[in-house]
């Protein structure tokens, strides 16, 4: 009999731990110390240079902690009967590693948890996502946001990341993790799109030329690297030019496989995909102009999700005298796709390998037509990608 077919008793004893990592299921590997690198892109508010954003852009180095707890975790029910849940807790740590030497300054600290929701599936609510597994996501973030984001665990076999037949990236149930700006509240951004192809494809339409590497970063169209001491990215990372990598962050992911799969390694794991809310909505084209007009757009619906994300009053603003919001960067949603992969190399024993995607997003007007009349005031959706790639590590 496993814990979750136990009843719960409220006399709080410590189990076996090897059952309770037993039970752990689709989180099992999960725990460890994972240590790698990635890349971090993020469209921030600019006050100081009255900017409309300064595009932020890291090549990061990644420490990642995962402990198991070593218990079950009880929930009482009401409506039916108690459940067991069982998960991890964890440290995430994010520092710049941009050349010549890398500043090793802090990006990024969030302490949080995975949980795991065995069956059986519950019933008030019903909540049955057969054959997938339930997964719960907590983060905390020192910004002064709380997430939490639910979904699914599935395996998956094959070169992740990569497209298959029926999905943009294997394993993943998202069409995009790219850069494209959007109207505050979806549609997001299509797969394919990219902020320096919409503007090149809608002529008039506002300009970002922050992602566009073409045009020089100044205190008109600041981005990293801006000013001078801002460390310099190179034009490349990990064999991806830097300018694609602006468009489509999980390229850097998929350069990583593309090397192991030349090298003859295969693929076995668990895909673990969480949003904050249910349905995540996405235009149906590539660099199509957001706003009226924009095509019908594609819904994507996540078993299992829900959550949501809190800020602190800083993040969320206030609004002005008609009403329209000013946010600082209130977060809206999250979404991601973590990919744990046993990688079974053709010369040497198997190792493990953890490959996430991430988009936040970011809300806040632009900055250049809030003196514009209602009709114009434009609040966007601003979007922040993370991707890395971790192995188990000793040393972390």
């Amino acid at each position: 009999m496993t814990i979750a077919e136990q009843r719960i008793s409220s006399v709080r004893l410590v189990p076996d731990n090897s059952q309770v990592l037993r039970e752990l299921g689709p989180l099992a590997n999960l725990v460890g110390s994972w240590e790698g690198r990635g890349f971090n892109l993020i469209a921030r508010p600019d006050f100081h240079d009255q900017a409309d954003l300064y595009l932020q852009l890291n090549h990061t180095h990644e420490n990642f902690r995962v402990s198991s707890i070593a218990s079950a975790i009880p929930n009482r029910g009401f409506g039916q009967d108690d459940i067991s849940l069982f998960g991890v807790d964890y440290l995430d740590k994010i520092s710049d590693v941009s050349p010549p030497e890398g500043t090793g300054g802090a990006l990024h600290l969030e302490p949080g948890l995975w949980v795991y929701q065995p069956d059986p599936a519950t019933t008030f609510p019903p909540e049955n996502v057969d054959p997938a597994q339930l997964v719960h996501r907590m983060a905390t973030i020192p910004h002064g946001n709380a997430v939490l984001a639910s979904g699914v665990a599935q395996p998956f076999t094959g070169p992740p990341t990569l497209a298959t037949a029926d999905a943009t990236y294997n394993g993943s149930l998202f069409p995009s993790f790219n850069s494209t700006p959007f109207g505050a509240g979806g549609p997001l951004n299509a797969a394919g799109s990219s902020a320096k192809a919409t503007q090149a494809a809608n002529p008039g339409t506002t300009l970002f030329n922050e992602y566009n590497l073409q045009v020089t970063a100044d205190k008109t169209n600041p981005r990293t690297p801006f000013p001078a001491a801002t460390p310099v990215l190179p034009a490349s990372i990990n064999g991806v030019d830097l300018q694609d990598l602006i468009n489509d962050p999980i390229l850097l992911l998929q350069a990583q496989i593309n090397k192991q799969v030349a090298n003859g390694d295969q693929f076995e794991g668990i895909a673990l995909n969480i949003a904050s809310r249910a349905v995540v909505k996405f235009n149906a084209n590539p660099n199509s102009k957001f706003g009226p007009g924009a095509p019908a757009p594609v819904q994507v619906t996540v078993p299992g999700a829900d959550g949501g994300a809190e800020n602190i009053l800083f993040l969320d603003g206030e609004k002005d005298v008609q009403g329209r919001p000013l946010n600082n960067a209130h977060t809206a949603l999250v979404y991601a796709t973590f990919w744990i992969t046993t990688v079974h190399p053709v010369d040497r024993a198997p190792y493990q390998q953890l490959q996430y995607a991430q988009m936040v997003e970011l809300d806040f007007p632009i900055r250049s037509l809030l003196d514009a009349t209602p009709s114009t005031y434009v609040n966007l959706g601003w979007p922040h990608i993370t991707v890395a790639t971790l192995r188990k590590s000793f040393n972390s």
